[in-house]
């Protein structure tokens, strides 16, 4: 063969297999953070994200946002630091909570941390014994009317032992954050979890149907999968709060302490709702009302609910013959598989 023609017949398979576009796959990154784990599946014909963008991307946000930082804003704040000016993370978080905060009449407040701490939730896990003198006391530290978001980017704090303590919506706002991320490289059809919360965005465009989700039976024992329900989520955030298995026992008395605490009384929530799931446009609102449905009642839980209608809720609950029940919203059973 003419040594021309066979460079040119080279060049030609080459150049085929150049222009021959790859086809969509699941692009799939994995990884710890804010003490657990978190899982990215997006559909790309190629790498669009990396792990390490990921990483760095949580670990700026845990620099705004993590109790257990010290050099985080938000301990520094804590400790009494006026002066912090904090970023976005920091602005969208508190703006987020005072409109929970307001509308549930204060059944949802982030400055609940004195207590959280003194029950033995907070950084330390040192739980103290509170008479109700004592827990009367760290009520006056609560309070989300009693804090303050200043035109410079600083907090203002009319006590400055109040603790913010943002882990009941924050770790749903970081799922958004990176969902966000990822659709600002161009990625329109993904799903994020992180530590149980969710986002799925788009659809599951190579299998051709929504993205579905498993729900947890909330009364399983931790080695068993059991699920109660399987849902299709498009464009939706998705958290589940319950009392089922975060409970620090006394080790002399035995007394059980939910880690749900009701910001009025200053006690840990001993109600009947077991768990609460829920569904919002965004992962930070459908976390933020999980954890308020933990302190309504059933009833004020249902009512609620219906008077949100772009909440999709599930509520898992005994009833007054100690029965398992669940109370699902009409929009949550057309997400139902």
């Amino acid at each position: 063969m003419d040594i021309k023609k066979l460079f040119s017949f080279v060049f030609l398979i080459i150049a085929f297999s150049s222009c021959k576009k790859s086809e969509p796959a699941f692009q799939i990154i994995q990884g710890e953070a804010q003490g657990s784990t978190y899982s990215i599946k997006y559909i790309a014909n190629e790498e669009v994200v990396t792990k390490i963008q990921i990483d760095s991307l949580l670990l700026a946000f845990d620099m705004s946002l993590s109790t257990y930082r010290d050099d985080s804003e938000i301990s520094k704040i804590n400790s009494g630091d006026s002066t912090v000016i904090v970023n976005d993370f920091f602005i969208e978080t508190f703006n987020a909570s005072n409109q929970i905060f307001k509308e549930t009449n204060g059944l949802f407040d982030p400055t609940i941390g004195v207590l959280v701490n003194a029950y033995g939730f907070g950084p330390s896990h040192q739980r103290k014994d509170l008479n109700q003198a004592q827990i009367d006391s760290l009520l006056n530290f609560v309070g989300f009317n009693k804090v303050k978001l200043n035109t410079n980017k600083t907090i203002s704090k009319l006590h400055k032992e109040t603790y913010f303590d943002f882990n009941a919506i924050a770790q749903g706002y970081s799922v958004d954050v990176v969902a966000d991320f990822l659709k600002a490289k161009g990625i329109e059809n993904g799903i994020v979890e992180i530590g149980g919360e969710l986002v799925g965005f788009g659809k599951n465009t190579i299998d051709d149907k929504n993205w579905i989700i498993g729900i947890d039976d909330p009364l399983q024992s931790t080695e068993e999968r059991t699920l109660i329900a399987k849902i299709k989520i498009e464009n939706l955030g998705m958290a589940t709060s319950g009392n089922y298995r975060k409970v620090v026992t006394d080790s002399i008395t035995g007394e059980k302490f939910v880690h749900t605490i009701n910001p009025k009384t200053g006690k840990p929530q001993k109600g009947n709702v077991l768990s609460a799931t829920v569904l919002a446009p965004t992962c930070k609102m459908a976390d933020g009302y999980a954890t308020a449905f933990m302190v309504l009642d059933v009833k004020q839980g249902m009512e609620f609910a219906k008077n949100h209608p772009d909440l999709h809720v599930l509520l898992i609950y005994r009833d007054e013959n100690n029965e398992v029940k669940q109370f699902k919203t009409e929009n949550f059973k057309s997400l139902v598989q």
